[in-house]
């Protein structure tokens, strides 16, 4: 059966082409590079993922990493005219915003800020959600080693953080997306409604809300 859900629009620009530089974000475990890779399938997208192999303490390397890894998007490909990302460039101060001290803050804050003027803004974000306990269990069913042992109150204040750096977003269209209660994976509805409201966005900010099955 397919899904119902409820959208609303704030500022919904008539007339504007669909987006073709797609970044889907979220906490762990909400299934950004699922989606992503099925969405590259279904328009023979141009794939960008993040480095997984997290190390808190080197934050500023993951950072300079990014910003070379996102300096190759403007350069355009004919053969892939749609482009999705697994991340933001700013992803990496949400996280560091967690780890760091606030003097290494300032810091990072210096360096972040001179690159992110350089780095290509997406036509639309994609900020998935998801309950803590739905969270871990993705993050659990995908076994990853070093998530072995995933500390929930962690996840619990990065939900937050995130929570509250979308709540101030305003540098590109955003689409809010609550997957709790879907599954792109398993069910073939889901994916086609949730792609349905990532391609009819055109502008401003969007909330989708699947009722579920």
């Amino acid at each position: 059966m397919s899904s119902h859900h409820r959208a609303e629009d704030q500022g919904t620009k008539k007339g504007k082409t669909r987006p073709h530089y797609i970044t889907i974000e979220g906490p762990i475990g909400v299934g950004k590079t699922t989606l992503v890779k099925k969405l590259c399938k279904m328009f023979s997208g141009r794939m960008v993922l993040e480095i997984v192999e997290f190390a808190f303490q080197t934050q500023l390397f993951f950072l300079l990493s990014r910003y070379r890894q996102q300096q190759e998007l403007w350069q355009p490909d004919l053969f892939h005219p749609y482009i999705f990302s697994d991340y933001m460039f700013s992803k990496d101060r949400i996280f560091a915003s967690l780890t760091l001290s606030d003097n290494e803050m300032l810091l990072y804050d210096q360096v972040f800020q001179i690159l992110d003027m350089r780095v290509l803004k997406p036509d639309l974000v994609v900020y998935l959600q998801a309950r803590l306990d739905v969270l871990l269990e993705r993050i659990k069913r995908r076994g990853r080693s070093f998530e072995k042992d995933f500390n929930a109150d962690y996840l619990k204040r990065l939900c937050a953080t995130y929570n509250d750096y979308f709540f101030h977003y305003a540098d590109t269209p955003l689409l809010v997306v609550d997957t709790s209660d879907i599954d792109v994976v398993a069910s073939e509805a889901d994916m086609q409604d949730l792609n349905r409201a990532i391609m009819n966005h055109r502008g401003g900010v969007q909330f989708y809300k699947p009722l579920g099955r």
